[in-house]
């Protein structure tokens, strides 16, 4: 276990697009906000696809990140207890029990870019990073309190 204090997971059933963009964005405000040590940034699918989406990668690399290496990973429900943050992206068939865990879960609800035009893509990416800034503006609220 690290030492971290925050755990935070970006997770969906392909982890091959929603959840691959909020996670390369989640990285970079990590390092932007200087809380590589603060924060741990787990992502995973309950059904990974083999590549991560073709046309996620290339908007991505529009953003400066080069998802092409990443490869969709399954993620466990005892890692998602483990978290204090759980983002889902809309299409979840996530089995945590909430009340039993002390995980904030959030379903952004964002459309699946897979088989999607570039620019319906470049929306949907738009948004993932939005709202990765606003959660990380709540974790850094959160760790400066703690502090």
């Amino acid at each position: 276990m690290t030492d971290t204090q925050v755990r935070v997971a970006f997770m969906c059933v392909q982890n091959a697009g929603r959840s691959q963009m909020s996670t390369a964005f989640a990285e970079r405000e990590r390092e932007r906000r200087d809380l590589d040590d603060v924060v741990e940034i787990l992502t995973g699918g309950t059904h990974p696809a083999e590549h991560v989406h073709d046309v996620v990668v290339e908007v991505m690399r529009e953003e400066g990140f080069d998802l092409s290496e990443r490869t969709p990973r399954k993620i466990s429900t005892d890692e998602l207890e483990s978290c204090d943050y759980v983002a889902t992206m809309g299409c979840s068939t996530l089995e945590l029990d909430a009340d039993d865990a002390d995980v904030d879960v959030r379903d952004w609800a964002l459309a699946d870019p897979d088989g999607k035009d570039l620019n319906r893509v470049r929306e949907i990416r738009d948004e993932i990073r939005d709202r990765v800034s606003s959660l990380f503006d709540e974790i850094e609220q959160g760790v400066a309190t703690s502090a």
